[in-house]
């Protein structure tokens, strides 16, 4: 498709700017005016409009089709919360305006929709505080890290070690070597954290365990209970990677369970947008025991009602965040948990994990399935089967983008070879995960008889076959007006 600049024809115009107002010479210093006017693409408006409306119908969006991404959790977003997020009460509402008293009524709106959101959120987990200012689950992850080191400095313990399961999600050993730990790994057994594995690296270095339950392969840690007490037993602190909470919220607390930091990300589980560089919002629970080391301001609820940020905790890791993160991001989260309630975040759930088993029934003569055995929200698949006629992973997505489907997550989690990660989520019905499953099988019989069409997919996409690794290592970022 061409670019605006190539369609460009001079003279050609398709709107008439409006006089500028005032004295531009004397507004405007002289050393910033322009000697020439600016290479702008002339067109009517018409070409404007047709160009990007072209552009518009290339994007692949969750409102249009569905995306099956493993680990990423891409489920339709309500629209009454985008709604709900562009009040004028709440857009139009600057963060600095003062909490209590005269004008600073204006912000009591805000200030209970963060109090009652944290008060939600450590319901739902069973965690005694949360923080709403981490922007994304990384840097959520980077915060429950830092509250660990703050617990364990202000004990007075020496621990350098962070200990993290192979299945575990890539940032989570990241987010330990940036807060200064040593990043300890441990491999899998059956597709679960081996518990014997973990005891013979536990030591009085430990500061804690980062896990994630379901795991990357979708499975439950049954070993759950023995890992807790592990951990516990040489003061180390427990940390749940909350990005599969969408299997289990409504259904285990994990503060219950032992857990001492968890943190959330808004667009898997509470149905805010997720991608396109965000914005996004990872908050932190955290056990009684980690409390005041949460992140400042936190907002109090006064004995009059009235709400206010409280900077005065004198342990606190500090601030993380500009403000009070992303407000707008949660708020949608807000206004979803209140519309799903108690019954519908239970259902969210139960639906999510059937969704997942009816996608993983449907493809189990179709494709190797490690751990072939009732999942969670997701699971994971192999296609070490089609290897031999040399199609792998990679080509099985490229004919699924073919056929006009997002294609699954590939190549993660890494202990499974030629992987492919599927997550159905709760939102898509029955008729389009048969749609999804069919063409997928039908790509899958093809690699049989045909494996040749397979790795010449997608034939029918604007960009078709590339030498990926030429592509990287020769990149050209110029505007090509033959595209």
């Amino acid at each position: 498709m061409k670019t605006l600049f190539s369609n460009s024809s001079a003279g050609r115009t398709g709107v008439w700017p409006k006089a500028p107002r005032g004295n531009t010479a004397a507004d405007i210093p002289a050393h910033l005016l322009r000697d020439t006017a600016p290479k702008l693409p002339e067109l009517s408006e018409i070409d404007v409009i047709r160009h990007f409306t072209r552009l518009s119908r290339l994007n692949y969006s969750v409102d249009s089709n569905f995306y099956p991404l493993g680990s990423c959790t891409m489920k339709y977003n309500p629209k009454f919360t985008e709604v709900i997020a562009s009040h004028p009460g709440f857009t139009s509402l600057h963060p600095l305006i003062p909490q209590l008293k005269g004008a600073g009524y204006l912000t009591q709106g805000a200030l209970e929709i963060l109090y009652e959101t944290e008060q939600l959120l450590a319901e739902i987990t069973g965690m005694h505080a949360f923080t709403l200012q981490p922007m994304a689950g990384a840097h959520g992850e980077l915060t429950g890290v830092m509250l660990m080191a703050a617990y364990h400095h202000d004990k007075g313990n020496t621990k350098t070690k962070i200990i993290v399961p192979d299945s575990a999600h890539g940032t989570n050993p990241a987010s330990a070597a940036i807060a200064g730990y040593e990043v300890v790994s441990i491999e899998s057994k059956n597709g679960m954290i081996d518990p014997d594995e973990l005891e013979k690296v536990l030591d009085d270095k430990v500061a804690g365990v980062m896990m994630t339950c379901p795991n990357t392969l979708g499975l439950f840690e049954c070993n759950l209970q023995r890992i807790v007490e592990l951990v516990h037993s040489v003061d180390g602190l427990l940390y749940y990677d909350g990005a599969n909470l969408n299997a289990i919220m409504g259904k285990m607390r994990v503060g219950d369970v032992g857990f001492d930091v968890v943190h959330l990300n808004l667009h898997k589980t509470f149905a805010t947008p997720h991608g396109g560089g965000g914005p996004g919002a990872g908050p932190v629970g955290v056990s009684q025991r980690l409390v005041e080391y949460l992140p400042i301001s936190r907002v109090v609820k006064l004995e009059d009602g009235q709400y206010f940020l409280d900077y005065d905790y004198p342990k606190s890791i500090g601030y993380i965040a500009p403000f009070y993160g992303n407000f707008g991001v949660i708020l949608k989260a807000y206004a979803y948990i209140l519309r799903l309630g108690r019954e519908g975040i239970v259902r969210a759930s139960e639906n999510a994990v059937l969704a997942a088993n009816y996608l993983r029934k449907r493809l189990q003569n179709h494709l190797e399935i490690p751990h072939d055995r009732i999942c969670m929200h997701e699971f994971v698949a192999s296609a070490v089967r089609q290897v031999h006629q040399g199609v792998r992973a990679l080509d099985i997505a490229k004919a699924l983008l073919e056929k006009g489907h997002y294609a699954p997550t590939i190549y993660f989690p890494l202990i499974v070879k030629e992987c492919l990660m599927f997550e159905p989520t709760e939102t898509e019905s029955k008729e389009t995960l048969d749609q999804f499953v069919d063409d997928l099988i039908e790509i899958l019989e093809r690699v049989e008889s045909d494996p040749q069409s397979i790795l010449e997919a997608p034939r029918n996409l604007p960009v078709q076959r590339l030498d990926e690794v030429h592509a990287a290592r020769a990149m050209e970022l110029v505007d090509n007006a033959g595209l």
